[in-house]
């Protein structure tokens, strides 16, 4: 068995191929920048690094959320920015009055918030597939 941060590759006689299983080390979320041979159905389907900029995304505007509203993740109000939906937008104008009006309850200034994020999602792709019927 080699640990290499996290991954633990093991490579018996018995197997041609060496099988890799994913750890969590405790107290971590942070995946290492590993290749892996083999996809999964979501990953051939979209680009592995959209999908890691969408979920660091994600995850900063949680941390954004929770200190504009001064509270826990869990009780952040009820709220959906959908970035496919901001990307769909023709302009930053109407991506910022979008997000502002998700954030009309709150008492904190949403400008900082709001043009950081249309920073950070320029240039992405979208990822929502069409919706079957």
């Amino acid at each position: 068995n080699v640990d290499s941060g996290g991954w633990v590759v093991t490579c018996p006689e018995t197997s041609p191929q060496p099988r890799v299983y994913f750890q969590t080390p405790a107290g971590t979320t942070e995946e290492p920048e590993t290749p892996v041979r083999k996809q999964g159905r979501v990953t051939v389907k979209y680009d592995r690094k959209e999908l890691r900029k969408r979920l660091n995304l994600e995850e900063w505007i949680i941390d954004q959320l929770t200190d504009l509203y001064d509270c826990e993740e869990e009780a952040i109000p009820e709220l959906e920015i959908d970035v496919d939906e901001l990307l769909d937008m023709p302009s930053d104008v109407e991506r910022a009055a979008r997000v502002k009006d998700l954030l009309v309850d709150c008492f904190k200034p949403t400008e900082d918030f709001v043009s950081e994020l249309l920073d950070k999602i320029r240039g992405m792709q979208k990822l929502s597939t069409p919706q079957k019927k």
